[in-house]
């Protein structure tokens, strides 16, 4: 291709207006014409990522298109595939380094933005273990189980193992629910109890259990139940100590 079919002036302002003022007022195939530019610097790339957008409905989907359904798309190589799984990956990293040495209470925002972007477009449930110290800062995060898309069989024995592991003070739980309602079930108010009884016997405090969904997500701390569950566990204790 010549430099005369290239159109200079159109990505030339795209990337000026992002410049001034980042992704305000983009339409969400700009953004990913911007993107696929990286890849291929002297193409033009406005058909490719409409027919990207249609196909993936939003940029969300777009970004979290695998490398080989992005390039089903003509025209998008493995190239441009490969820069905007890039970006999504390093926007996951970049959540991911903010909350990581963060006071649990005061960044539960940052927590819910990283979780909600790692996690709002699996296909299948996955819990996460979110490791914190005595000063509630966190020390890491585990994918430790994955199951349907409805269910995902929680050990409580391996949660325990991986806490000690991490010398952890205090665990923070999440899930998703790929359909998006964040109503917890009662699998999911059984498994949160277990978990809170078997902290309380190892002396870790389990500071809340999160479901992630639709771009929000429930509390159950929010909601009392930690408190509750933690006072079953020491009603039950008092009782079998005599």
């Amino acid at each position: 291709m010549s430099d005369e079919n290239v159109p200079v002036g159109h990505r030339k302002r795209l990337r000026e207006r992002f410049i001034k003022g980042g992704l305000t007022g983009f339409a969400d195939y700009e953004v990913v014409e911007l993107l696929l530019s990286l890849g291929t610097p002297r193409r033009d790339c406005k058909q490719q990522a409409k027919e990207a957008i249609k196909r993936f409905k939003t940029l969300r989907g777009v970004l979290s298109a695998s490398t080989e359904e992005l390039q089903q798309i003509e025209g998008i190589g493995p190239h441009s595939a490969f820069g905007i799984k890039l970006m999504h990956d390093l926007a996951r990293e970049y959540l991911r380094e903010q909350i990581i040495d963060q006071p649990y209470f005061q960044s539960s925002r940052e927590i819910f933005d990283y979780l909600n972007h790692s996690m709002r477009d699996l296909k299948n449930e996955v819990f996460k273990v979110i490791f914190l110290n005595s000063q509630n800062q966190i020390i890491d995060t585990s994918d430790l189980f994955e199951g349907t898309v409805n269910h995902a069989a929680v050990e409580p024995r391996k949660i325990v193992e991986q806490a000690l592991a991490h010398h952890a003070s205090s665990l923070v739980f999440a899930h998703n629910h790929p359909a998006g309602s964040i109503e917890p079930s009662k699998s999911d108010k059984d498994i949160t109890r277990d978990l809170v009884f078997a902290g309380g016997a190892i002396g870790i405090k389990i500071l809340d259990h999160l479901i992630i969904g639709n771009n929000r997500y429930y509390s159950f701390a929010g909601e009392g139940l930690i408190s509750l569950y933690e006072m079953d566990f020491l009603s039950l204790k008092m009782k079998g100590g005599g």
